[in-house]
């Protein structure tokens, strides 16, 4: 029988302790073996039971939850679910704990009803799951600068800042643990003038907004999170609404975003084979489909799909992938047509598409 995987619960209300504690508890794979109230008290718990994950909440007394991540991901890279609040100020700090090394990022729960209550035990015990999945070697923190974007331009010489033409091909990313790096490191180095990109990255909404900012900012293509209607453009990027499914509609000669609350998929929303299976009644020859880290099997059945219309179907390699869980459903599916690292996507897409 295998070891259950071990939690350190690190929060200053005693309420979302005892509530984080009971809702991890009653998964048969996971046990809280401690609680701390600030990032020292964690020192101490982690010195006597080192645990296998820690879910850690951002805003504390003594010293704030950044600080200590910094500080773990450098000394001791224990995996780090973030539980954060929903305030605007917070989701931006929210999206600073995913590039200083925290696993996933949850919010703080809200429980008023049965279904939020199961709703959120899926989130949090399949982040907890996910980041004990991950090897210790790749939990490690990425405040070192980034590669810097390639210089490219569009053909007619432009930045592709304000983009104004509709894109007939489509490229479409899915991703879970560990694919806010990779897609961040994509998009850098990507030409401007690529056909549009749909991603579908499991976050909760309160920061996908931040996210797809963030992402703008550092970024020559157009980045921004995709609203009901979007029409999607050539050099632009579109993450999908954390609160919302996203999928692909056809509109006349046009291509738009289509955002729908929907069940959980996959116990996903937003799930990437909900953005696949809407992609899959358009012509094969246009969509290039990437599944890139994460655990489960979300977005395996959309690529095999696809791959079955004549897509072009990517998945990433076991070696670059923090966890080799959606991509390797898809290989074993036999839905992927390539097998590839980022840097070799990366020049895929540019040489190619």
């Amino acid at each position: 029988m295998n070891k259950k995987i071990k939690v350190l619960v690190v929060d200053d209300s005693m309420i979302v302790q005892e509530t984080l504690t009971q809702i991890l508890n009653l998964d048969a794979e996971i046990e809280v073996i401690n609680t701390a109230s600030d990032p020292y008290e964690a020192v101490k718990k982690i010195a006597e039971d080192l645990p296998d994950v820690i879910t850690l909440d951002i805003e504390m007394p003594r010293m704030d939850g950044l600080t200590f991540l910094g500080k773990l991901m450098k000394q001791h890279p224990i995996p780090v679910v973030v539980i954060s609040s929903i305030a605007d100020e917070g989701s931006e700090k929210g999206i600073r704990a995913l590039q200083l090394g925290a696993s996933e990022i949850i919010t703080k729960p809200k429980l008023s009803n049965s279904e939020q209550f199961e709703e959120y035990s899926i989130r949090i015990t399949d982040a907890v799951k996910a980041a004990a999945m991950t090897e210790r070697t790749k939990v490690k923190s990425s405040e070192k600068p980034m590669s810097k974007a390639v210089q490219v331009k569009n053909e007619a010489g432009q930045s592709s800042d304000k983009p104004n033409i509709n894109s007939e091909k489509l490229i479409l990313i899915g991703a879970s643990t560990g694919g806010t790096e990779v897609i961040s490191k994509i998009l850098k180095n990507i030409r401007t003038n690529l056909p549009g990109i749909l991603i579908v990255q499991h976050m909760p909404g309160e920061f996908t907004k931040a996210f797809s900012k963030r992402l703008n900012q550092e970024c020559q293509i157009f980045v921004k999170e995709a609203e009901n209607g979007d029409l999607i453009k050539q050099g632009s990027a579109y993450i999908a609404n954390g609160f919302n499914h996203l999928q692909v509609v056809k509109a006349g000669n046009a291509l738009k975003c289509k955002l729908e609350m929907g069940l959980l998929v996959n116990r996903h929303r937003p799930s990437v084979d909900v953005l696949f299976n809407s992609a899959s009644s358009l012509p094969g020859k246009n969509i290039t489909a990437i599944l890139l880290t994460g655990m489960g099997s979300d977005g395996a059945k959309g690529l095999l799909e696809l791959q079955e219309t004549g897509a072009m179907t990517i998945a990433q390699d076991e070696k670059s992938a923090v966890v080799f869980g959606m991509p390797k459903e898809a290989i074993k599916l036999n839905a992927a047509k390539m097998v590839m690292n980022p840097d070799e996507l990366i020049k895929y897409l540019n040489s190619t598409l």
